[in-house]
């Protein structure tokens, strides 16, 4: 943002976080009840100007989104899915920045054509959290969840590099097809180098720095400093986050728990004020975009915003059917292996394309002049068609994504399978820890008293049982309570009771606050084990 006083950020930080809190307390669609919080706050007298800077967006909220989503990514999912990711995330928003591009050309009168494929490019991207914060919200099947994050990962990059091309452009540097090429391969090439030379010495360092405080400074500067290390190469920052996000984020259990445990809270709120601080911007910013437009009649302007926000919609399903179909038609070793996917994936695949930040920041980012000094193109009137449609998919599409996926015949989550696997998971690590015990114990300097050895075995039973008995546990007949979910409840009771009485000695005299601290704090990782057992 530029030019905002500490006043004014503090009300964007908090109003965001209390709009995005109402939203996760009463289940509703976060990004879209920021945007609209947005769009009403920017009529009130006396909210100020809020301004995308994209030299500040870009570089230093787009990098640790993007490395939270990596770090959440599972490698294996994408993996599997790396055909889907890449024809979404390169070939899907290639087609669309040339074909809106087109479009746009043929639709507005005067628009020069390198100006609509900045246009095409800017809007191109899905966002990298409005669509798979709402596919988890409504329960999506998690292969179309990993493919959705999986292309959001990556296609800011494609779309930022096709920007640059497209700005080279329309500011008088000229075009070639081999110049478009040979950046977009510079790119990609260069930030999956940085990301490939970064990963193992920044997972090397963490392991090897010890104390959490000092790990947690260091994790939060990782996606910072992969991000510039790759942008002064004139590559792409965005890959090289992600392969950095996924590489760690593989092996966080390389790592000390204490570490684990802090780094998730810490980038659990660090994206939380990033991304409902982004999308309430998208809605404060309509009196900056729509104060610099100027000569077009409130009917052009309409009915252009209606017929590109039709064509974005429908580009991505003209995209999502071929991309669905089209390999198994045309390899057969791909139809014996993946079969012929439900008429459902591509539906929802196509629906969930709503646009983000990123695109209004990157939108801002177009330059003021060209080369020549002339006023670059029709500007103003790129950032308000991006803006209207940015807000448009958000609406339309966000808002609809929910029914649309209660509608449709998705396969419902199999849990007794879940369960089961698991089970089976948990079985092998107990017995694996059980022998690992064994063997310790042969070493007469291992040796503890019988007792002691009998509560270790205990600890790795329950944890060995717990899954079992969640599965098979039964409900209360009155309550309709789970045996499972009424132990959780009274053993977080029970360590509410023993904090009362620990405040209650500490007050008296009887207990300093260090002591205190330290027995509070046994305390809530007991409550800790018993949250992580329910996810």
């Amino acid at each position: 943002m530029s030019m905002i006083g500490s006043n004014a950020l503090f009300l964007l930080v908090a109003g965001s976080a209390t709009v995005a809190g109402a939203a996760r307390r009463y289940r509703l669609s976060a990004p879209l009840l920021l945007v609209v919080a947005g769009l009403l706050a920017s009529e009130l007298p006396g909210v100020p100007d809020y301004s995308l800077d994209p030299e500040i967006v870009l570089p230093l909220v787009l990098p640790p989104l993007l490395y939270t989503a990596a770090q959440d990514a599972s490698y294996t999912s994408l993996r599997a899915n790396l055909r889907a990711v890449t024809l979404y995330s390169v070939g899907y928003v290639l087609f669309c920045t040339v074909t809106m591009g087109l479009v746009a050309h043929a639709l507005v009168p005067g628009l020069p054509v390198a100006v609509a494929f900045v246009l095409g490019a800017v809007i191109a991207p899905p966002d990298a959290v409005a669509a798979t914060a709402i596919a988890r919200r409504v329960g999506l099947p998690a292969q179309l969840v990993s493919i959705l994050q999986g292309e959001s990962l990556v296609n800011d990059a494609t779309a930022i590099t096709a920007y640059r091309v497209a700005v080279a452009a329309a500011v008088g540097e000229g075009f070639s097809f081999g110049t478009a090429v040979g950046e977009f391969l510079l790119a990609a090439l260069g930030g999956t180098a940085v990301g490939l030379v970064l990963m193992w010495p920044l997972q090397q360092l963490r392991v090897r720095l010890g104390d959490p405080l000092l790990a947690n400074t260091f994790s939060l500067l990782v996606p910072f400093a992969a991000y510039a290390v790759a942008e002064a190469f004139h590559a792409s920052g965005v890959i090289a986050v992600v392969l950095v996000g996924l590489y760690l984020g593989h092996y966080a259990n390389c790592v000390d728990f204490a570490l684990r445990l802090q780094e998730e809270a810490v980038w659990r709120m660090v994206s939380f004020i990033l991304e409902s601080a982004a999308f309430a911007l998208i809605g404060l910013q309509l009196p900056v975009v729509v104060r610099q437009l100027h000569g077009y009649s409130a009917g052009q302007l309409a009915l252009w915003t209606t017929v590109l926000l039709l064509a974005l919609i429908g580009l991505r399903f003209a995209w999502a059917w071929p991309a669905a179909y089209l390999p198994g038609m045309l390899s057969r070793r791909v139809r014996e292996r993946e079969g012929r996917p439900a008429w459902t994936r591509p539906v929802v695949l196509a629906w969930a394309g709503m646009r983000g930040v990123v695109s209004l920041a990157v939108a801002f980012s177009i330059p003021e002049t060209t080369h020549d000094g002339a006023p670059f193109p029709e500007r103003d009137l790129v950032l308000f068609l991006v803006f209207a449609l940015v807000i448009g998919t958000l609406l339309v599409q966000g808002l609809t994504l929910p029914a649309l996926v209660r509608h449709l015949p998705l396969p419902a989550p199999d849990r007794a399978t879940e369960t089961l696997r698991e089970a089976q998971a948990q079985y092998e690590a107990s017995e694996a820890a059980e022998a690992r015990l064994d063997d310790l114990l042969e070493d007469p300097r291992n040796r503890v008293p019988e007792a002691m050895e009998t509560r270790l075995r205990r600890m790795m039973e329950r944890r060995r049982n717990g899954v079992w008995e969640r599965m098979g546990s039964p409900v209360h007949e009155e309550t309709g309570e789970s045996v499972d979910a009424a132990y959780r409840r009274l053993a977080r009771e029970t360590l509410d009771a023993e904090r009362v009485a620990l405040v209650a000695q500490r007050d008296a005299g009887r207990v300093d606050d260090e002591l205190l601290r330290r027995l509070v704090r046994r305390l809530d990782f007991e409550e800790a084990l018993l949250e992580h057992a329910e996810d």
